[in-house]
Formats: C-alpha cells, sequence, structure tokens
C-alpha cells in the first residue's frame, strides 16, 4: 500500500506528525524527494561525527560552477525519515530526478541562452552596420528594421540555472486567501505544524485533498509563463512515478512517501509506466559526483536566498525539542523560549530581564494566542510579549534576540570520512594541527607572527584569500612600529566547500593550490600595481615559489613602465612588503632596490604629470600624492624622504599646476615641519589673493585643509588669512563657491565645525587656541618644553625638525 505524506520542508511539526504517522504505518520502504544518486551517500548519516544542519551537495566533476546543495536540519521531515529508516532497519529511496540529469539539462539550457544571446548582439551588429553603410535616404525608399529585442527572451544572468528569478505562484498563499490569512506560511503554521488535535495520517489525507483540489483549479498557472520550469517539474514527477513502481516491483507492500505537499497528487495518479518513460527518453547526463558538507540556520532563511527557506531556524529548532504532553506543550514552549530570551537579553544586551518579568511575558503570550485563537503561541505572540515585558517597548533589543536565537546560526559538522577532495583533506589537517574550528559566528583573533604557531595560522588565512576563500578577513597589522601584530575576524560559510572544490583543480594542499593560482595571475597581470599587490599578498602568505615569479614579472614591468601615477600605484604595496619582510623572514634587499628605483623615478616625473590637469585628473593625482606620502613616511628612510619632500616643494612653487594639489601638498609639507607657519601663511596668502580666479582659490584651500580644521584652531594667521578672503568675495563668487566650501567644511568633525563657527561669530576679538595656550604657559620654562618636543614627535612617530645653533 502506498501512503503519500505530504510535507513542508523544514517544518518541525511536519517532521513530528510524520514521525507518528511512520509509527502507524510500520513501512518496509521510505520513499524520499531528494535526487536518486544521493542514495550512495546515506551510509554517513549514521556516523557519529554526522550532526546537523548539513547539505547533500552535488557537482559537476566537469564544471564545478554548476553545483546544488540539499540542506538538512534536525527537525527536517527528511532527515527524521532518514533517522526513522536508520533505527528500524527500512530500505531507504530517494525517488526525485537524478542531478546527473538535472545538472546536465541546466548545462544545455545555459549553452544555448548563450549562443542566443551571441546571435542576436551579431543581428544588431549587422543592422548596424547595414544602416551606416545605407545610400542616400533622399532618393531610395527603404524599410526600417527595428534591431532584435533580446530583453524578454534572453535574461541578464550568468548561471541560469542558479539565479534566474522564477515568476510562480506559491500554491500555499492561495490557500491561505481562501482561508483568510495573510500568507501562506501564517496558514501553513496554523493548520499543520500548530496541529495537535488531528490523527498523523488523518492530517496528511487532509493535505492529499487540499492539494488535490488545488492543482485541479489553477492547473499549470501555478508557474505563470515559465515553460522551462514547468517542463522541469513533469520531468521531476516522472522520474517520481517511475521510482515509485520499481520499489513496489521489489515486493515492499507499505510504502510511506515523503515529499513536497505539492506533488502528493501527481503521485497518486494513475500514469501508464509508457507515458513517464516517453517524457524521460534521452535524457542527457553529466559526471556528478555527490557528498555531504557542513551547513548553517543562516543559510535556511529566507532572506538568505534560499527558495524553501525559513524564517527563524532557531525557533524551529526549539520547536522541535519542545516534546511533551499536548495538553502542556503551549506553556512548554512558552516557558523555555522566554527563559532563552531572558539569559540572552542578561548575557547580550545587559538587560536585567527578573523572573518576575519572565513570567508576565508567559502569561502575556499565552493569553494573546488564546484572543487570537491559536492552540499555542507562536513567534507573533512572543515577540508582543517580549517587547511588553522584557524591552520595555524598545525593539532595538529584539534584533539581538532574532540573530542570537530565531537565527541561532549554528553550523553543522560532517564525517571525516565523506568523499571530499585533497585539497579539503589537506585543509583539515592544517585546521586540527593549529587547533582552529570552522564557526558561523564572527570571532576575533590576534596574531603576534613572532610565535611560530600564529604566523603559520596568518600564512593559511593568506593562502586561503587568495584561493577565494576569505575564511579569515584582515582587519589590522598593528600599528605602524610593530608589525608583527595581526588581527583576523574569522567566519566560515557553507559556500567555501564549493570553493574548496574549483580550488582544487590548482593543487592537491593549500600551499600547492595557492602557489599555482597566484603564479597564473601574476604571469596574465598586466598592471603594475595589481603585480605589487599580489607580490605583497604571496609574501604575507609565505609563497617562496611565487615570490620569485612575482619578483621576476615585476622586473620586467618596471623597465617598461613610464607613466607616474602606474608607479604611484604601485609603491605602497612594495612599501608594505619592506614593511613585512623582517617579520616574516624574507630578504628584503631586490624589494628595497626597487622601491628607490621607483621613487627616483616618481620624484623625476612628478612635477610634469601635474602639469595641466582639469578637476577630475587633479583629484585623482591629489589621492595617489596623499597614499605616496603615507607610505614613505612608513619607510623611514632619510633619503627617499628627503628626495620626496623636495619634489613637493617644487611643486607647491610650479606655475601652473591645479589648487588642489597645490595646497595638498603645501599641508603634506606643514605636517612634516619642512615649511614652517609663516611660509604656509606666505603660500595660503598668496593662493587666496584677489588676482587669483576664486575657484583656483578655493581648491588651493579644499586640498591644504584635508578634512581637518584643526590647523586653522591652531593658527591665528591662518584664519584671519582665510577670514578676509571670505569677506572680500562678492555676492555672485560667494554663491559660486558655497557648494565646494560646503563640501570642505563638512568633511571636519562636529566639534572642529563648532569651535570654527564659535570663533567666525566672535569676530577680530577672538583669541586663538594656540594664544591661550602661549599665554598658559607663559609663566612655565619653554626650554624645558623644546627639549621634550623631539621625543615626543619620534614617540608618535613624526619628523621634528632639528635646528641648529650657528
Amino acid at each position: 500500500m502506498l501512503h503519500l505524506l505530504g510535507i513542508r520542508h523544514h517544518g518541525a511539526g511536519s517532521a513530528r506528525s510524520l514521525l507518528a504517522a511512520l509509527g502507524e504505518i510500520k513501512p518496509t520502504a521510505i520513499v524520499i524527494e531528494a535526487p536518486s544518486d544521493g542514495e550512495t551517500a546515506l551510509p554517513l548519516v549514521t556516523d557519529k561525527e554526522m550532526s546537523p544542519p548539513v547539505a547533500l551537495l552535488f557537482y559537476d566533476m566537469d564544471a564545478l560552477e554548476h553545483a546544488v546543495f540539499y540542506p538538512f536540519a534536525e527537525f527536517s521531515p527528511e532527515w527524521q525519515a532518514i533517522q526513522y529508516a536508520m533505527k528500524h532497519d527500512v530500505e531507504i529511496f530517494f525517488m526525485d530526478l537524478p542531478q546527473t540529469h538535472q545538472i546536465a539539462i541546466n548545462k544545455a539550457r545555459a549553452l544555448a541562452l548563450q549562443q542566443a544571446i551571441e546571435k542576436a548582439q551579431a543581428e544588431a551588429t549587422s543592422l548596424e552596420k547595414t544602416e551606416e553603410t545605407s545610400t542616400d535616404t533622399s532618393t531610395v525608399e527603404t524599410q526600417e528594421t527595428p534591431p532584435a529585442d533580446i530583453s524578454n527572451d534572453t535574461p541578464n544572468t550568468e548561471d541560469t540555472h542558479v539565479k534566474t528569478p522564477l515568476n510562480y505562484l506559491d500554491p500555499l498563499d492561495l490557500l491561505a486567501e481562501a482561508a483568510g490569512f495573510k500568507d501562506g506560511e501564517r496558514w501553513w503554521e496554523y493548520m499543520v505544524e500548530q496541529r495537535s488535535d488531528v490523527g498523523s495520517l488523518a492530517l496528511f489525507k487532509g493535505i492529499e485533498e487540499a492539494m488535490t483540489a488545488l492543482r485541479e483549479t489553477i492547473g499549470n498557472a501555478l508557474y505563470g509563463d515559465n515553460e522551462e520550469r514547468q517542463q522541469h517539474e513533469v520531468l521531476r514527477e516522472a522520474w517520481m512515478r517511475k521510482t515509485l513502481r520499481q520499489v513496489k516491483k521489489a515486493g515492499h507492500e507499505q510504502i510511506a512517501v515523503v515529499c513536497g505537499a505539492w506533488h502528493v497528487p501527481a503521485l497518486a495518479q494513475e500514469v501508464p509506466a509508457k507515458t513517464d518513460d516517453a517524457v524521460l527518453k534521452g535524457l542527457p547526463k553529466a559526471k556528478v559526483q555527490a557528498t555531504w558538507v557542513p551547513w548553517s540556520y543562516e543559510r535556511l532563511t529566507y532572506a538568505s536566498g534560499y527558495g524553501a527557506g525559513i524564517h527563524a531556524p532557531g525557533w524551529y529548532q526549539h520547536l522541535w525539542e519542545s516534546h511533551t504532553k499536548p495538553e502542556q506543550r503551549a506553556h512548554h514552549i512558552s516557558t523555555r523560549w522566554l527563559a532563552k530570551v531572558a539569559k540572552h537579553l542578561r548575557n547580550q544586551v545587559g538587560i536585567d530581564a527578573p523572573t518576575s518579568n519572565v513570567i508576565d511575558a508567559i502569561r502575556l503570550a499565552e493569553s494573546l494566542a488564546a484572543l487570537r485563537e491559536k492552540p499555542v503561541p507562536d513567534l507573533e505572540e512572543l515577540n508582543d510579549a517580549v517587547l511588553a515585558s522584557l524591552c520595555f517597548g524598545s525593539e532595538t533589543p529584539l534584533t539581538v534576540i532574532y540573530d542570537g536565537l530565531m537565527i541561532n546560526n549554528r553550523l553543522g559538522k560532517v564525517p571525516s570520512t565523506a568523499p571530499t577532495v585533497p585539497l579539503r583533506q589537506d585543509l583539515t589537517r592544517l585546521q586540527k594541527k593549529l587547533r582552529l574550528e570552522e564557526s558561523p559566528d564572527n570571532k576575533e583573533l590576534k596574531l603576534d607572527l613572532r610565535k611560530d604557531t600564529d604566523l603559520t595560522k596568518s600564512q593559511l588565512f593568506h593562502r586561503l584569500r587568495l584561493l577565494d576563500i576569505p575564511w579569515g578577513k584582515f582587519l589590522s597589522a598593528g600599528s605602524s612600529k610593530g608589525t608583527f601584530a595581526e588581527e583576523w575576524r574569522l567566519q566560515w560559510q557553507p559556500e567555501f566547500s564549493i570553493r574548496i572544490i574549483e580550488a582544487s583543480i590548482w593543487g592537491g594542499t593549500v600551499l600547492e593550490a595557492s602557489t599555482r593560482f597566484v603564479c597564473d595571475k601574476l604571469e596574465k597581470a598586466d598592471d603594475l600595481a595589481v603585480i605589487s599587490q599580489l607580490l605583497d599578498n604571496v609574501l604575507k602568505a609565505e609563497l617562496p615559489k611565487a615570490i620569485q615569479v612575482a619578483m621576476r614579472c615585476l622586473e620586467a614591468k618596471t623597465a617598461l613602465a613610464h607613466d607616474v601615477t602606474q608607479l604611484m600605484e604601485a609603491l605602497p604595496a612594495l612599501i608594505e612588503v619592506l614593511r613585512y619582510g623582517s617579520v616574516r623572514r624574507f630578504k628584503t634587499d631586490s624589494i628595497e632596490h626597487v622601491v628607490t628605483t621607483l621613487t627616483t623615478r616618481v620624484c623625476i616625473g612628478l612635477p610634469n604629470a601635474c602639469s595641466t590637469l582639469d578637476d577630475d585628473a587633479a583629484r585623482a593625482m591629489y589621492q595617489h600624492i596623499v597614499k605616496m606620502n603615507s607610505a614613505i613616511n612608513l619607510l623611514q628612510n632619510d633619503n627617499l624622504s628627503g628626495d620626496w619632500q623636495a619634489t613637493l616643494l617644487k611643486l607647491v612653487h610650479q606655475i601652473g599646476l591645479h589648487g588642489l594639489v597645490g595646497g595638498g601638498c603645501c599641508r603634506l609639507l606643514s605636517n612634516a615641519h619642512v615649511i614652517d607657519s609663516e611660509s604656509v601663511a606666505t603660500l595660503l596668502s598668496l593662493a587666496l589673493s584677489p588676482a587669483n580666479d576664486p575657484n583656483y582659490a578655493s581648491s588651493w584651500l579644499s586640498g591644504f585643509l584635508q578634512n581637518s580644521g584643526a590647523i586653522l584652531l591652531h593658527d591665528d594667521a591662518l584664519f584671519q588669512l582665510l577670514d578676509q578672503w571670505l569677506s572680500q568675495l562678492t555676492a555672485d563668487t560667494f554663491i559660486h563657491l558655497l557648494p565646494l566650501l560646503r563640501r570642505t567644511f563638512s568633511n571636519f568633525a562636529h566639534s572642529e565645525r563648532v569651535r570654527i563657527g564659535e570663533r567666525a561669530a566672535q569676530g577680530a576679538q577672538s583669541v586663538s587656541l594656540t594664544q591661550m595656550i602661549t599665554t598658559q604657559l607663559a609663566d612655565n620654562n619653554v626650554d624645558n618644553i623644546k627639549n621634550v618636543l623631539p621625543l615626543l614627535a619620534k614617540m608618535l612617530g613624526l619628523n621634528y625638525p632639528t635646528v641648529t645653533e650657528g
């Protein structure tokens, strides 16, 4: 006898009802809606290391970008059906269309789509050329032909079988609308998940009747105009019926079929075998591998893009764990959940959440459920109760509850014996050696590169980043002086499993794969900045062979590079290499030679490169100069710093220089104490001179202030010059320059803007901060203070001018 048990994927109530129904049926075979070629992975389910959530991964061994995940949580009905079968020694069958066919079909569709796009583009190009070469239209009549419109037939997508949105109705929404619910999720929760007054078999019989009536009413309208989706479902259901015939033929009498509720009517139909065989004839095949991979509750949510996702996996896990007698279930669910919420609020938010308030919240939730005619309180009632009794009307703590409890970002585990590529095995070995665990939660990790273990961890994270597996996000490398420290934020994502498989084509170990991958990128790189950045990355990853390739490519590109901006883009990354070299035990002599050569070439060519710049080019050059200056200061090489500062000084006095670049160079020289305050005041006075174009003056001022107004607060002469310049502007000129001035001052800190405004309001009688400090220090020993300044500047990493008394 065939028992069709229509379930909702990842429904805790469905799983509970399913187990009760299986207990009544006592099946000899359980048939589950999952790809048939996934049966080979079933023996690993009983392994002690297996811990859901996990996913059954299918991937094309010849085209790894074609991959499909089938997630299972502990409360998923399919997972519980598998567990029941394993426990009671019941034979299991997967009945869905094998992925060896599904992936091949999707590949063929993607290829056909790409060919259609290329053909349409070629026709459009040919039509444009025909129109361009047409004869005089005044004497020859022509019929206009519109260009091919491919917008409706060719969606803009790279992988149609994964990313193309499907425009079809949700059948549960239609039932929900008829029953007066706002969506299918609420309807299923109320009618199925929360029911305890209906026998299990009767419940599934009711689901079958409802879905049968629905399919008879709407037919293929469920899929809209998506013919591919409709044909795909026809193939799937034909294969399901074919599998059921084979199970019956094997002699099984009590067969339990676990499938999505929508498919139940199709499986109940008596369709001739010849009809299904004709539909399935000639299906293409792909070479597909199946294995288990860890999954997370976050990836089970709707927000992750998962089509069969649920709103709150952590809540469903709580429902699954709340097994008790029906008459006690409502109170049991509320009490345990609100106890978890109170604990979470105390530990994560700092809210007191006393026991008396928790009791009030329980009573309020149960009362709300009774008023709304619900058998048990669900998240809607519980959240309302928490908001009123524990959060005192503030919705902010609910965000923490959502992330920590309702989502409950648990990460599953799979056995080490699960089929996988050598690269995954090597990564697992390194994780055990370095005591690193895969976790879906953000975890900050501080490393001391002077320790061998921490240095190896850093190398592993950098190698994985090169392979586009960003398990670790690099936060900082310590201060400019102490480069031995690194900070990382670790978070493992389930999709890293497929990225590991993709990266395995480069090698069987992390070291081998990252080396080959980055060497290939270096050989293909044409940009000097890209090569220098890759050199920095491979140095941090400690890839000796890749470092040699990077140096060879760098020397070859450097010899041919003549663009000053390209050289400036490359230098900061190279200086980072010098900074890390001593810490990572890498000889930097060759890098130092390249940096010296490139810096000299930049200093020689920069003045000419800065001539005749328009506004956009000036902004780009300004950013290059600022980054170059920071890199030179970080290097702390007196010879290179002197050459660079001499170049900036030359730029400041260069005729025809864009104001933004000139003002920026003046500020950099002032910060480095290369020019004193009197020279700065002279340059500012010249820039703001009435003889200059107001646009030039405002650009110079924008470059000089550099998102900081502190210099105006500390230097009274500069403030007075700026105030005088603004006062002399005509009304029309002021209105013209106002947007640029507002943009310049808006980048200041709020406190700086307030103090500048207060000082401007006081007028000429205001006293500068420098004058105030000078007055307060008048009675102190100035010579002793001056003796401290060089040491203080050295501690802050600044250059303090040395004055030689003659």
